[in-house]
């Protein structure tokens, strides 16, 4: 859950075509001595716009937007909620650490809840916790109960199972309370969340090694971070050979994500590669494509551009020695009987 986190922080690919989501991510910890005990972290549409640690022990909008929408009751509450989950955070980890037979060392306790509003009205909700880094469990909406991710996590299943008003409470938020404040924080930051920022596309390649190539379409500058990339051989597209990389956000709020492709030797030359990207700023229908040059044709323009200055400049050597050599003749006969300064100044350029 902890390295699910990062990712998160990092702008994680979603792989439907989801509108907006409300996420929220708690972490608790115990042995980490330059990090707060109690952190939270709320986002819309994979923007920070609320946060809390036990070292400020206040709840603190991230995005002016949110600043301006909400009132000092909204922080108060957020706040008293955000440390009355600490406690409970902290009883969490000694508790688990005495059920592993754990002393010392670093661990952590982690929530990671909220829920996905797509364009046709389509909602999704997940409510799951993570211990020491690695998904602990999680609640099935559809059955009131949760979901064990191993071993470790049957203890807390049976104990959390019985509970149906708690659980049932829960499914209620996901599926309601949650889309309605998701809505709300949409409305509060339209200005910014629902803006539209064209991709910005290139192909780049590396040797591989082995006398293939690693070739990369990079797409940045986009906005929203919902964005389909993906390469095509001879207008087919491929999946074998193909590294999909995170979308990451950039310093400007905008996103950027990297799509990989292998070409093996002796293959560059006997294909067309393609990166086509697909993304909402774009109009209907339209696609931003990029071909991939191979390297050995690209130094056949190189070669051929080289050539073609070299003629000319050995055409224009030629010209200038041929008439040095008529001047030179013409200057033992008589003076010409027209004037012809014009003409020979145009030959001499």
């Amino acid at each position: 859950m902890f390295r699910v986190l990062v990712l998160v922080f990092c702008g994680v690919q979603a792989a439907s075509a989801v509108t907006h989501s409300l996420r929220y991510f708690y972490t608790g910890t115990s042995g980490m001595t330059n990090f707060p005990e109690f952190v939270t972290v709320g986002l819309v549409d994979g923007q920070p716009f609320t946060y809390y640690d036990s070292n400020i022990r206040r709840e603190t909008p991230r995005q002016d937007w949110m600043a301006k929408s909400v009132g000092a009751d909204y922080w108060e509450s957020e706040t008293q909620n955000s440390i009355g989950t600490e406690q409970v955070f902290k009883a969490n980890i000694e508790t688990a650490k005495k059920r592993f037979n754990q002393t010392g060392g670093v661990h952590t306790w982690q929530n990671m809840y909220g829920c996905e509003l797509d364009d046709d009205g389509t909602t999704r909700g997940f409510y799951q916790f993570g211990y020491d880094g690695a998904d602990y469990i999680s609640l099935d909406k559809s059955t009131l109960t949760w979901t064990a991710a191993n071993q470790r996590g049957m203890t807390t299943k049976l104990k959390w199972d019985p509970l149906t008003a708690e659980n049932q409470r829960l499914k209620a938020y996901l599926e309601n309370t949650c889309i309605e404040w998701l809505k709300k924080y949409v409305g509060y930051g339209r200005e910014t969340l629902l803006r539209t920022e064209r991709p910005q596309v290139s192909v780049s390649h590396k040797d591989s090694g082995s006398g293939g190539y690693e070739v990369t379409c990079l797409a940045t500058g986009f906005f929203p971070k919902d964005v389909t990339v993906s390469w095509q051989r001879d207008g087919q597209e491929l999946h074998e050979d193909v590294e999909s990389g995170e979308v990451v956000p950039n310093g400007d709020g905008s996103f950027q994500v990297r799509k990989r492709l292998t070409v093996r030797a002796g293959e560059k030359d006997k294909y067309q590669y393609s990166c086509r990207v697909d993304h909402k700023s774009l109009n209907p229908g339209e696609e931003v494509v990029r071909t991939w040059v191979p390297p050995s044709s690209n130094l056949l323009v190189i070669i051929g551009a080289v050539v073609g200055v070299l003629l000319v400049l050995v055409a224009v050597f030629a010209g200038a020695f041929f008439w040095k050599k008529r001047g030179d003749k013409k200057s033992y006969s008589s003076a010409p009987t027209h004037d012809n300064s014009s003409s020979g100044s145009s030959e001499k350029a």
